[in-house]
Order: structure tokens, then sequence, then C-alpha cells
């Protein structure tokens, strides 16, 4: 298939598919499905790239669609049940609470912006998929790498929802398992899947392309839309206990912490 035909019909599928979850959003007045329709786009962009690129390796094809829809599947899961058992996420609170009166209009432009991105995060999918290359140790590094990534961020999510459970008082800081060593463990594990698709598609012409992936990522998470707004919701609820957590604890790359200040 062309790849402009490819990526427009990409494009145009993910338009409508932001528009029915702004819509979806306006009617339950929570923004935050736009999180999980983000996943599940990218995923099934993933997989629908991987069926309709007949010029890559069949066997590396499959290797795409199955870690790129079990990726999107497990965390559009894990997404989609917070959001229905928790309040709002406090980044779109703020959010809307910023734009006023024109939040509406302005949610959906930033929803048309996820259906652009849905795209562009799905391209070293593609790429990985058109790669001719017989399978070798690349595509088992991927696997490894896929494997570690997913294993690692459904521990930290499982570690903070059992915290959550366990602890009511309000201002209290997750330390649990993975949580000692990096305040962003989730964020870190989502950032380190990303690198699967590089070893799966490196090999190819435009591999190099891959790369811009996890560096997309990183950015966002780091300087964008994870970490700061996150820390900026924390420290409003959890004060001086997620200040100290902040000065002790590495914000993405997991590392041994800091002493603890003596009360």
């Amino acid at each position: 298939m062309n790849p402009w035909v490819l990526f427009l019909s990409a494009w145009l599928a993910a338009a409508v598919l932001m528009l029915a979850i702004w819509l979806l959003q306006r009617a339950t007045g929570n923004a935050g499905f736009v999180d999980v329709a983000w996943t599940l786009g990218v995923g099934t962009l993933a997989v629908f790239f991987a069926v309709v690129e007949t010029e890559g390796d069949i066997a590396r094809r499959w290797i795409v669609a199955v870690l790129a829809g079990a990726w999107a599947l497990r965390l559009a899961g894990h997404i989609l049940w917070r959001v229905l058992t928790t309040p709002e996420d406090g980044r779109y609170v703020a959010l809307k609470k910023q734009w006023g009166p024109s939040a509406q209009w302005r949610l959906l432009l930033f929803y048309q912006y996820q259906a652009l991105g849905c795209v562009l995060f799905a391209v070293p999918m593609w790429i990985a998929a058109r790669n001719q290359a017989p399978l070798g140790w690349l595509d088992g590094l991927a696997v490894a790498i896929w494997l570690m990534a997913i294993g690692g961020e459904a521990l930290a999510d499982w570690q903070l929802s059992r915290f959550r459970l366990r602890t009511k008082e309000r201002g209290k800081v997750c330390r649990d398992g993975l949580w000692r060593y990096s305040r962003h463990p989730n964020y870190f594990f989502e950032w380190l899947h990303w690198w699967c698709y590089v070893a799966l598609a490196i090999a190819a012409p435009w591999g190099w392309v891959t790369l811009l992936g996890p560096l997309a990522m990183y950015y966002f998470i780091t300087r964008v839309t994870g970490i700061p707004p996150t820390e900026a919701q924390a420290v409003q609820s959890r004060g001086a206990a997620y200040r100290e957590y902040q000065r002790t604890t590495s914000p993405f790359f997991p590392w041994p912490p800091k002493p603890s200040t003596p009360e």
C-alpha cells in the first residue's frame, strides 16, 4: 500500500476516534478517556500496519503485531480501570480550569493532536514491520526488552494500586518496591518499551528513524505531559512528604535513594 494513503487512512481513523472520545468526555465530564484512546489507537494502528505491509518478513510482522497489541491492551485496560474508579486526573482538571469558558473547544483541538500523535508513534512499528531481514539476535533482544519493560511497568502499577488501597491517609507517598528507586518507575518502563521497536527495525532501511520513538517519549514524559504536571499535582496534595521524596529519589531512572532527612 502507498505509504501516503496508509498514513492518511490511519490519521482519519484516529481523528474520528478522538472526536468520539471528545463527545464521551463531554457527556461524562472526565477527560481522562483520551489516554485510553491514545494507547488503543497506537496499538491498533501498529497491528494494522503489520497486517497490510506485506514487504516485511512475515515472522517479524507477527512479532510487531503481538508485542504492540499486547502492550496496548494491558496499558489501556489499566488506564480505563483508573479512569472509571478514581476522580478525574488532576492534570485535566487543571487544564480545564486554566482554559475556562473555551475549555471544551481547546480540548477538542488537544484530542485531535492526540490523533496525530497516534500515527506518529505508530511509525516505528510500521518501519519494523517492513524490515525484510531474516530474524536474528536483534529480534530476540527486542522481545527481551519488551518482557522487561511490560513486566516492570505492570509491577509498578500493581505496587502503586496496592499502596493506594492500603493507605487512605492524605499526604502519604508510595515508596514500595520500584517506587523506592524512582519517583516514576511506570514512566521509565513505558519509555524502555519503545526501544524494542528500535531493535526490530534498526537493520531496515530508515531504521534509524525509530530512534525518534524513545527520544520523543522521553521528552514528553520528562518535560511535557508526564512528570511535570504529575509532580505539580503531587506536591499540591502531599506537600512536604512529596518534596522530601523529590529530594531523595531519582525522578526517572531507577537509582538507590539518598538518605532521608531526620525528623
